[in-house]
């Protein structure tokens, strides 16, 4: 007898195709796999896109409810409450992305009683106060919750609000399907190599104040790397002041750059270099990517995910966070040390194929989707 199809939803502030970030990224590759697997999957986000309408993306679809206002980066809906009420009726299991207290509000005005998974992506670390006055409302969210999923047990180990839920919570790393990134042609890396060159440290990803990029420059001082910094965000001015007061002339500012040149560029890198130094960085999306291009990695200590997925003198090199020194040593051994990078590299990517593809992700998850299911029974 056939298991009757699945229907989820995701719910959480913002999706594709209206922002590309990191947990964007994670429903994208969860909702196309699970497509694939015949489950129906809904994504309920926020816009401040005038077209609302729901639109199809790699067969799930896409519902947007428009975005009112925002207080502490929290973004309010008052039309995604009917939004999320008529979706989660039609749901068979609610899937919710931490963290976002509208979401929380949303969840227990509706009074959702069925099967809920909530993945864990990081510890609210910036709004300490606000924090506070949130922190009874998050208790009671999170164990409400019929699981927690915590994106690596480096997480599960170190943050305080995930020791209170132990009991409940289950490991689902992030994974990525390298098939879905689009295949560069010879020409597009051959203008990539006449621009920069052929040997140079990548950093891809939002550019905000947990992302280290202050400490990159600041290890740059007195080095003439090519590093090559992919991006936009809101302290991107600042950080381009810092670079001329440090008279750097080897860092390359390209800004926000489509799919196929950030591909170029991972491929044509020498080692990627993450210097993300605050909890708020959760597991490193684009330092995943560049063990899936086999390259070796350097991440800092932080206790979360990048540590996973780097593992130390394996995989790439592991530094303490905040110091410029240590990240310059780092970069200096790899580039004076091109055979044992190479062989970091290969081994970044033998991880990856072993722990981190789309397709052991949304296995994972969709047996948990059956178990909750199977439970409600």
């Amino acid at each position: 007898m056939n298991q009757k199809p699945l229907r989820v939803l995701h719910f959480y502030r913002t999706s594709f195709p209206d922002t590309m970030g990191g947990i964007e990224q994670v429903i994208n590759q969860i909702a196309r796999g699970c497509f694939k697997l015949g489950i129906q999957v809904d994504v309920l986000s926020l816009t401040t896109n005038k077209d609302i309408k729901t639109i199809e993306i790699d067969g799930y679809l896409v519902h947007r409810a428009r975005l009112d206002f925002q207080i502490a980066s929290t973004g309010f809906s008052i039309s995604a409450f009917w939004r999320f009420y008529q979706l989660a009726k039609q749901a068979d299991i609610i899937h919710y992305h931490y963290p976002w207290p509208f979401m929380d509000v949303v969840h227990f005005t509706i009074g959702v009683c069925k099967p809920t998974v909530v993945t864990y992506h990081s510890d609210i670390i910036r709004q300490v106060h606000l924090n506070k006055l949130y922190r009874p409302l998050k208790r009671k969210f999170l164990r409400s919750m019929s699981r927690i999923v915590a994106t690596s047990p480096n997480y599960v180990a170190t943050s305080t609000v995930l020791a209170q839920f132990k009991d409940n919570v289950k490991v689902i790393p992030i994974g990525l399907d390298k098939a879905t990134y689009p295949l560069v042609d010879g020409e597009r890396i051959a203008f990539w190599r006449e621009k920069i060159g052929s040997k140079f440290f990548l950093f891809i990803g939002l550019i905000r104040y947990y992302k280290g990029l202050h400490i990159l420059l600041e290890a740059a001082k007195g080095t003439d790397y090519p590093i090559v910094i992919v991006g936009a965000g809101p302290i991107e001015s600042e950080l381009k002041v810092q670079a001329v007061k440090l008279g750097l002339k080897n860092i390359h500012f390209l800004g926000y750059q489509t799919e196929e040149d950030k591909v170029a560029l991972l491929i044509l890198c020498y080692a990627v270099v993450f210097p993300s130094h605050l909890r708020s960085e959760a597991f490193g999306v684009s330092l995943l990517e560049g063990a899936m291009y086999g390259k070796p990695l350097i991440s800092s200590e932080i206790g979360t995910g990048t540590t996973y997925i780097n593992i130390a003198n394996e995989t790439g090199l592991v530094v303490p966070p905040s110091d410029a020194l240590a990240l310059r040593q780092a970069m200096s051994y790899l580039w004076e040390h091109p055979e044992q990078a190479a062989e970091m590299g290969k081994r970044a990517e033998l991880r990856y194929k072993q722990l981190f593809t789309a397709e052991q992700m949304v296995k994972s998850y969709v047996e948990l989707y059956r178990e909750l299911q199977e439970n409600q029974k």
